[in-house]
């Protein structure tokens, strides 16, 4: 026994050693996000963090370990802003609106999906739960370390949260049965009817002011409502149809809360509006449509009509609706479609990290930022490209020439085999 802990000890005392050795990854094109692509480029990384990404040699630290990638591309870690990854579950058929369900009570931290995520290159995921409800609960933002608890995955915020709040209308959320909507008007009077319930809570804890004894008596469904109401955790609203689309926009107008439309298949049929709005968009590039008539407009333009209006725009997998392994292809679908190569990058990386609030951290390399990036064979929209290595905070979690890991990016569905019993679970929450 005693050998045993010596002999871990030894392994931890490696690893701290090797944080805080600086690592130089030299002879790479590299998409900084932030700037224009660096020729040649150095990326040099240190406990965790980029200490710089520069192009002149003289900036390696004389005790760095050199890497040499000669021509491979080196960009940002993937942000995926919308997957159902690793069983996240929400509501249930109590009611449509579970505000204080939390993801993260649900959320299997071993399961084998992140590994597929990585080889995928994707580092940044907010897991949701379905969107079979008005509202399904809280999301999780998590960061794809090495985890045995859910707690090591949590990536918490600019505004101090680690989710956001699910929301949805259309036909997922209005089934018609006991207790649910059954139409689209009755699915807003529901929103706004708990919406004002949250006001009203906010107000009494907002009179109340340092006097306890006023205070409400505490309540778990209002607690994340008041994050929505104050501007702290934004909502991401499942929408598909333009007058659906439209009716979550006038939502938070009303209760001026801060939102992300997700999938928005007939986006494009209202991208002014949603723009004037000022509303950021999340968007799913699915190659054959179908499964619901609400989705029957989705089309792989949408993405460059929303940049032309001038919408932020970011992709997601809604994996298992789309395979986190390919998550560069769906920006890729949107530049054959029309959108520009740099909006597209972005809309993998930057511009889902400021959707979640993240942008602080991820989505760009620059000096300061979590080390989280990903090493290419060749550009990141060929469909000949393959992610060769996915760093996370400095630590390498895919490598290609592992052959467990190229398991992961290569082999069938039969590789995953602890969440297929999560896909099954989710399989009529409809998700997309």
């Amino acid at each position: 026994m005693r050998v045993f802990i010596v002999s871990i000890v030894f392994l931890f005392s490696i690893a701290v050693k090797a944080q805080q050795t600086p690592i130089a990854f030299r002879g790479a094109l590299i998409y900084t996000i932030s700037g224009k692509p660096i020729e040649n480029g150095i990326l040099i990384v240190q406990k965790g963090k980029i200490i710089s990404v520069t192009s002149n040699i003289n900036d390696i630290p004389k005790n760095a370990e050199i890497r040499d990638v000669t021509g491979k591309i080196i960009m940002p870690g993937l942000v995926d802003t919308h997957s159902h990854l690793a069983g996240p579950e929400g509501g249930d058929n109590s009611g449509p609106l579970n505000p204080e369900a939390r993801a993260m009570d649900a959320i299997n931290p071993t399961s084998d999906g992140f590994k597929k995520a990585l080889a995928g290159g994707i580092t940044t995921i907010n897991i949701m739960p379905g969107s079979g409800h008005l509202m399904s609960g809280q999301t999780i933002y998590v960061k794809m370390r090495e985890a045995k608890i859910v707690e090591d995955l949590l990536l918490t915020n600019e505004k101090g949260l680690h989710g956001g709040m699910k929301m949805a209308n259309g036909t997922n959320s209005m089934k018609g049965t006991s207790g649910f909507p059954g139409t689209r008007a009755k699915s807003a009077s529901l929103d706004r009817d708990l919406f004002m319930q949250a006001v009203e809570y906010k107000n009494k804890i907002e009179k109340a002011g340092k006097d306890s004894s006023k205070l409400p008596e505490r309540d778990l469904r209002m607690e994340p409502l008041l994050e929505v109401l104050n501007g702290k955790r934004v909502v991401h609203f499942h929408s598909h149809k333009a007058n659906d689309i439209l009716t979550a926009i006038r939502l938070s107008k009303e209760f001026e809360f801060r939102m992300v439309l997700h999938h928005i298949s007939e986006g494009g049929m209202v991208a002014d509006e949603i723009a004037k709005a000022g509303v950021p968009c999340s968007i799913i590039n699915i190659e054959v449509p179908g499964g619901k008539l609400e989705a029957q407009n989705l089309t792989l333009a949408t993405g460059g009509i929303l940049e032309k209006a001038g919408a932020l725009v970011c992709f997601h997998t809604d994996d298992g609706i789309t395979d986190s392994r390919l998550f560069l292809r769906s920006a890729a679908l949107s530049v054959r479609e029309g959108m520009s190569r740099e909006k597209a990058l972005e809309g993998v990386t930057i511009a889902g990290a400021k959707m979640l609030d993240l942008s602080s951290r991820v989505g760009s390399l620059e000096k300061g930022k979590d080390a989280d990036f990903i090493i290419l064979s060749g550009d990141p929209f060929s469909v000949y490209t393959k992610v060769e290595q996915t760093w996370v905070e400095g630590i390498k979690r895919f490598d290609l020439s592992n052959p467990a890991d190229k398991a992961f990016l290569l082999g069938g569905y039969n590789v995953y085999s602890n969440d297929r019993a999560e896909y099954h679970h989710h399989k009529n929450d409809d998700h997309q």
